[in-house]
Parts: C-alpha cells; sequence; structure tokens
C-alpha cells in the first residue's frame, strides 16, 4: 500500500484535504498528515496543501526543522510524485509578490501576482467557475477523463495568481475577467489554485488520477 503525505505545517484545510484523498483513494492508499520531515521523505507521494498569504506559508514551512529539505529530496531528487493545492502551488514558484517580494521554493518559474480581473469582477475570486484544459492538459494524465467532460467546475478562492514563466507549464486555465492559470505542471509535479478537496466530482477525479499517476 502506497503512503500519501499530506504536510502539516501550519497552513491548509488539512482535514477537508484529508477526508478527500482517503475518499478518492477507496482503502488503496494510506494518508498521512504529518509534520514529520522523515514521512515526507518515506512516502510515495506528497500532497501541499495552503491558505493565507504566500510569505506566512512559505515562513510555516521552513520553520519545520528538515522539512525543506525533506520536501527537495522526496520530490525533486527522487521524483515522488507531487501535488501543491491553492497556496501550496503558488510556493512552487519562482517569487511571491504578496506585501513584498519574496522567495518561493523555485520548482516552476514565475512570479505570484495579484489577481486584477477585468470587467469589474470582484476580489477575491470566490466560488464556483469552469476549467478550461489547454492542448497541454487535455493530454495529461491527472486530468484523464476530466478535460472531456461537460464543463468540469472547480471551487476557487484566492486574491493572487500564478504568472508562469512560460505557458508550456499551464495545464488548465478559468476565465477571471481573462484567463488566470488554474493548473500548473511540470515533469513529476503538478498544483492547482482552486481547492479539488471542495470540488465535488471533479476534484475527486483529479485527486484519484493523481494517485494512480506514474509520471
Amino acid at each position: 500500500m502506497q503512503t500519501v503525505a499530506i504536510i502539516d505545517y501550519g497552513s491548509g484545510n488539512l482535514r477537508s484535504a484529508a477526508k478527500a484523498f482517503e475518499r478518492a483513494a477507496g482503502g488503496g492508499h494510506r494518508v498521512l498528515v504529518t509534520a514529520d520531515p522523515a514521512q515526507v521523505r518515506a512516502a510515495d507521494r506528497v500532497v501541499l496543501p495552503g491558505v493565507g498569504a504566500f510569505a506566512d506559508c512559505m515562513a510555516g514551512l521552513s520553520a519545520v526543522p528538515g522539512m525543506r529539505d525533506a520536501l527537495e529530496g522526496a520530490v525533486r531528487r527522487d521524483g515522488r510524485p507531487f501535488f501543491g493545492i491553492c497556496v501550496g502551488m503558488q510556493l512552487m514558484a519562482t517569487t511571491g509578490r504578496e506585501y513584498g517580494e519574496h522567495p518561493g521554493l523555485g520548482w516552476i518559474g514565475g512570479a505570484i501576482v495579484a489577481l486584477m480581473p477585468g470587467g469589474g469582477r470582484k476580489v477575491p475570486h470566490m466560488g464556483w467557475n469552469e476549467l478550461e484544459p489547454t492542448p497541454r492538459g487535455r493530454d495529461h494524465p491527472v486530468l484523464a477523463g476530466l478535460a472531456d467532460a461537460a464543463a468540469p467546475h472547480a471551487y476557487f478562492v484566492h486574491s493572487y495568481r500564478f504568472e508562469t514563466a512560460t505557458d508550456d507549464d499551464v495545464l488548465a486555465t478559468v476565465d477571471y475577467g481573462g484567463p488566470v492559470a488554474a493548473m500548473i505542471g511540470r515533469d513529476n509535479m503538478v498544483g492547482a489554485q482552486f481547492h479539488p478537496e471542495k470540488s465535488q466530482a471533479t476534484g475527486l477525479g483529479m485527486i484519484a488520477n493523481f494517485l494512480e499517476w506514474t509520471p
């Protein structure tokens, strides 16, 4: 049985995330919420949730002794499948520009910038919106069966967005007064700006795909 480590660093809706992963796993994976770097290093799959400001989440992650090294080892060195959720996705960026400029993990080039939608749309972007898979996203295993679904919707709550250095890293967008990156991905890593644990069938399908994904 594979182990899925959901990282507890003081930021994230851990209970909802764990329940969603357990439901999608159907007993086929051990879902572990943990702040122990050794368990993260040993896990078969790694999930990084996040809620709040970029700098606060980055500081919280860095404050857990050994966690940054464990993440780098499991995800970057060993190539374990990784899923970043909301701010957990944003932390993959090179830089976060929320309340100043702050370094991110630097796994996917780009910056986290303020959401400035057109058409009088409100900030934060909160609620259900339709995902638009990119051509690369349509072929990605984590979106399998979802890209062809009729109007797959997901639940968003955010005021900042991931401005990737290259469009090749964008798997899906959402139209909120202009296109916004809704999912990103490269190599063994994927991230969702929305909350899959709150996105009902779309989110559970995506989590189930992630649990079976072999990058």
